[in-house]
């Protein structure tokens, strides 16, 4: 079985109402790193034999970059093809100097699983749902402006933000379990205005792709078993 993972019920809701599988083991982690990796880590010992992989999903913000063709839009879908913790270190106004002794510098660069992320590319071009594959950045602060969003974004060559992505995957290394993680875009990365963004229509599109993900998952899985048996 897949784990299903979001940091709040307003974005788990819409997946719950239109996954077709019964009995989806979920957790809401809770918003930003610390919540989620001690929910998360809570949770597994009991269940880590069970679960085959996690899938973590939600809503993002998008950094703008000077080109048009590196930029999601407001309601577009993305798969993390690694997670990167964007503010851990020493903050120095114009970028985030890493922790310069290796023997202090805690993990901060996580790859999602490699299979996961072909099928679920896969199941979403299947279905004609385009898609953008980047980096992921986790921040503990959300950027409530351009200037540090176009920071964050050129230091890691980030595609979008979120509060929970890397946390998820360190917890997944640590119990050596394969992660997953799609997000869809609520708003644009720039000077904060509430106003412009669709986090309802997002939190229905984020769900809405990942069920589509989990069924063409379980499907593969069920095909394997037989094929095997």
């Amino acid at each position: 079985m897949f784990l299903l993972t979001a940091a709040t019920e307003f974005e788990m809701t819409p997946f719950l109402a239109v996954c077709r599988e019964n009995s989806v083991p979920h957790l809401i982690t809770g918003i930003g790193p610390v919540e989620t990796a001690v929910r998360l880590s809570a949770m597994l010992p009991g269940s880590a034999k069970a679960v085959r992989g996690v899938i973590n999903f939600g809503v993002a913000g998008a950094y703008v970059w000077p080109s048009a063709r590196k930029t999601p839009q407001i309601l577009d879908i993305c798969l993390a093809e690694r997670e990167v913790l964007g503010d851990l270190g020493i903050c120095l106004g114009e970028r985030i100097e890493q922790i310069a002794a290796n023997e202090l510098r805690p993990p901060d660069v996580f790859r999602m699983d490699p299979g996961l992320l072909a099928a679920a590319g896969k199941a979403l071009a299947d279905s004609r749902i385009p898609c953008f594959r980047g980096t992921f950045v986790t921040v503990s602060c959300a950027s409530g402006t351009a200037r540090r969003g176009q920071m964050l974004a050129r230091q890691h060559g980030g595609l979008c933000e979120n509060m929970e992505g890397a946390a998820v995957a360190r917890v997944c290394q640590e119990f050596g379990l394969p992660c997953l993680e799609l997000r869809c875009i609520s708003n644009l990365v720039e000077d904060r205005d509430t106003g412009r963004w669709q986090l309802q229509q997002a939190c229905r599109k984020a769900g809405e792709a990942t069920a589509l993900v989990l069924t063409h998952l379980l499907a593969g899985t069920s095909s394997g078993s037989e094929a095997r048996g």
